[in-house]
């Protein structure tokens, strides 16, 4: 008798891409966009209170933004899929013996032999047809299926907690030199989340936080050029 062991589980980092992404995506949008919000005003010689009152429209604004734009497009995500369900579930109540070829040419073509690829499909079908077929031929899991809500909260909060460090430097830097005082922390910010999302997702750390240093630095030197150019037509 073969003795049967305890499942092995692994965590893997494509369980976490939903939140992670959304959450990544907002986090540096909410910094390099409030960041780059605060330095085109601070260029243009606003009043310090315009400043933070500005940080604090583009907090919100942005992090409602992103909530509703990821809802909507991870919701039209998750309808594809449901679709996608219905199909292959009607088709598995209306031609079973199709469907169960068509899983056995899956396999045949990933390798397994006609023989073991029929039976393999046969005990796959019997145990969870439509679950066999959504993983195997149409590449949709549990664990990468849409989830609306999820990214739609996760975006928000990150985006908020991004734009925060900005805002507070607005609200409680007294001395000259805002716009230098919100470049250098928005580029550490940058630096290490850039690294972290590298990290997080595998990748190199280095690369991660050169590329979004790359294109956080071109926005705010984009924005803070447009303020001064507004601001001195406006003097």
């Amino acid at each position: 008798m073969v003795k049967l062991h305890k499942p092995h589980h692994e965590g893997h980092r494509t369980a976490h891409i939903g939140w992670m992404r959304a959450s990544v995506l907002g986090a540096n949008d909410g910094l390099i966009s409030t960041s780059s919000l605060l330095i085109g005003m601070a260029a243009a010689n606003v009043t310090p209170q315009v400043i933070l009152f500005t940080g604090i429209a583009g907090l919100t604004a942005g992090a409602l933004s992103m909530a509703a734009g990821e809802y909507v497009s991870v919701s039209s995500q998750a309808d594809t899929e449901a679709a996608d369900m219905a199909k292959e579930r009607h088709e598995l109540e209306h031609s079973p013996e199709a469907e169960l070829l068509e899983l056995t040419h899956i396999y045949v073509q990933r390798g397994l032999d006609k023989g073991l690829a029929h039976q393999v499909a046969e005990q796959l079908s019997a145990h969870d047809a439509l679950g066999a077929h959504m993983r195997d031929e149409l590449g949709i899991t549990e664990a990468l299926s849409a989830r609306p809500l999820q990214a739609a909260l996760s975006s928000a909060a990150a985006f908020a907690v991004g734009a925060m460090p900005p805002i507070l430097l607005a609200w409680l830097w007294r001395d000259g030199g805002l716009t230098m005082a919100i470049s250098a922390v928005t580029l550490v910010l940058l630096a290490a989340l850039g690294a972290l999302a590298g990290r997080l997702g595998g990748a190199s750390m280095t690369k991660g936080a050169v590329r979004v240093l790359f294109w956080g630095a071109m926005a705010m030197a984009a924005t803070g050029l447009i303020g001064r150019l507004f601001g001195v037509a406006a003097a």
